[in-house]
């Protein structure tokens, strides 16, 4: 059996109708997300619909992702402190003010890790970050994720979040991480995935990158004006939508840097704009 494996939509439901019918198109019934649903694009409402859609027609396997737990530490804290007009956490309450009870109770049932097994194939764990922790980053040539593979009991562990499509082996164990289907890094602007293939016992791997419509993704950001709500942000999830390859959180980490070489300090989501305008010229050239 063949299973596809999508993760980090980020609210791209044109990628995401792209990666969906193409696997449809190799006679895949069985679907691995793997978290991180909405957040950065426009209409998230429109990515949820596919989802519920595809739950009700398929076999599908979910999984919780930070993003997720953003939504709902929002809701638990009484919806407070995030602030519109603001890149740091604009296009967080844009997201979060059009999603509904039924998509926040949603994600409340998620699990952040699932050990799965499908007739007599291998054990496969998936999760969004690592196993034991949903933000953390599995990483080529990285001594950390190599201890999560030591700890981690079954051979093939599905993770993403770091939304780079890659294959890490250690011994006996393999970490696959499809890449992101919403906003990729080091794909030359196509959208990702990944389709397991099973021979009845062991599992093997095929990553898939796809062109699509980048650029109605870029007018739907430009007619819901989520520039207004988080402009920088914004900047940065076109440039990596057109292939850039400088992560929002690698932006994020310098923006504070500046913040707190000005002022002292400084508390997210309170950076200056000035701050997020240098971090980009810096290390993009924007």
């Amino acid at each position: 059996m063949d299973i596809a494996v999508l993760s980090d939509v980020h609210g791209n439901y044109i990628a995401l109708e792209r990666c969906l019918e193409y696997a449809l198109s190799r006679n895949i019934n069985t679907f691995f997300f793997l978290g991180d649903y909405v957040g950065e694009l426009a209409y998230p409402e429109r990515t949820m619909k596919i989802l519920y859609d595809f739950n009700e027609k398929y076999k599908c396997y979910f999984i919780k992702g930070n993003k997720e737990d953003y939504w709902l530490k929002y809701r638990a804290d009484g919806e407070k402190g995030w602030e519109d007009k603001n890149s740091a956490s604009g296009s967080l309450l844009y997201t979060y003010q059009s999603l509904t009870s039924k998509d926040l109770n949603f994600f409340a049932q998620l699990q952040p890790v699932k050990e799965i097994t499908i007739d007599d194939m291998t054990a496969i764990t998936i999760c969004h970050g690592s196993p034991y922790k949903i933000n953390e980053k599995m990483l080529l040539d990285d001594n950390k994720t190599i201890e999560i593979m030591n700890r981690v009991k079954t051979s093939i562990i599905l993770c993403g979040h770091s939304h780079i499509q890659c294959k890490i082996v250690h011994n006996d164990k393999c970490v696959l991480n499809p890449g992101a289907v919403g906003v990729p890094l080091f794909s030359e602007g196509k959208t990702q995935f990944l389709i397991l293939h099973g021979n009845g016992e062991e599992w093997s791997e095929e990553f898939i990158s796809l062109e699509y419509d980048v650029d109605g993704v870029i007018r739907d950001m430009d007619e819901v004006k989520l520039d207004e709500h988080a402009y920088y942000w914004s900047v940065l999830t076109k440039n990596i939508l057109r292939g850039g390859n400088t992560s929002h959180g690698k932006i994020l980490s310098r923006a504070m840097e500046l913040c707190r070489e000005k002022t002292g300090n400084c508390v997210w989501p309170n950076i200056p704009e000035k701050c997020w305008k240098q971090a980009i010229k810096e290390l993009i050239g924007l």
